[in-house]
């Protein structure tokens, strides 16, 4: 029996270039496609839909609700890239053991974290899996 697997998110926006554009500028996607009017943004295996739509607010309303994690090679870099840009920081970039943890706020409130975990880290998680 195949089990679901979850491939993809929508974000709903006022202002889906505006979104797009912060999304592809700081984080860099493997791919960047316009597919009837979406834009897809592909990172790994996980796709980043990006929607216009009339019934949802210029700001997210509970942005803790979903955060969404971007699992990352140079956190460093992508959080100076993020600065360039002018980025709100929830909660930034900090060394947590030897693990880059950074809570970014994304142009329409969304709440996005970069992680760089250290090889000792994935080995540990490796370990318990």
């Amino acid at each position: 029996m195949n089990r679901p697997s979850l491939d993809s998110i929508l974000l709903a926006t006022t202002d889906p270039d505006r979104l797009h554009d912060w999304y592809a500028a700081v984080l860099a996607p493997q791919s960047d496609s316009d597919v009837d009017g979406y834009r897809v943004l592909r990172f790994g295996v996980f796709h980043l839909l990006i929607d216009r739509r009339d019934d949802v607010g210029p700001k997210a309303g509970e942005p803790a609700r979903m955060i969404l994690n971007f699992d990352v090679d140079d956190a460093r870099a992508i959080a100076a890239r993020m600065d360039a840009r002018g980025t709100e920081w929830l909660s930034p970039l900090e060394d947590r053991d030897g693990s880059l943890f950074g809570t970014a706020v994304d142009p329409d409130g969304n709440y996005v974290q970069i992680i760089q975990l250290s090889d000792e880290h994935r080995a540990a998680m490796e370990r318990e899996s």
